[in-house]
């Protein structure tokens, strides 16, 4: 099973998100569940530098995704509201894979950010 862990700030803001594990639904390689997670995630990490222009502390390995921004108050607001609205939608996103694929496969958890 994949987990996904959404950490906010007192303001909702997700701080950091993980994704650890493996679904288990196909073939390593060929399973479409990992594959979807993964795409959200680096999508939305390449999309905090590109489009936010963020240098989220991050890292990509094997049944292992993590990242995590700056805290919100030494962004630009606009730069929050852009980085706000992608972390909302990695999350979104996460939690429709679950929604279709049942949490067998995908658990979404949400967490205090510390």
């Amino acid at each position: 099973m994949i987990t996904v862990t959404l950490q906010r700030c007192p303001s909702g803001y997700i701080r950091r998100f993980t994704a650890t594990g493996h679904s288990g639904y196909g073939e390593q390689g060929a399973d479409i569940i990992c594959a979807a997670v993964s795409a959200i995630a680096q999508t939305t990490i390449g999309s905090l530098q590109d489009l936010a222009g963020l240098s989220p502390d991050f890292a990509l390995e094997d049944g292992h995704i993590w990242c995590q921004t700056s805290d919100p108050d030494d962004m630009a607001p606009e730069q929050y509201k852009i980085a706000r609205t992608l972390t909302d939608s990695f999350a979104l996103g996460c939690l429709q894979i679950q929604q279709s694929y049942g949490k067998k496969y995908v658990s979404v958890k949400e967490a205090i950010f510390t």
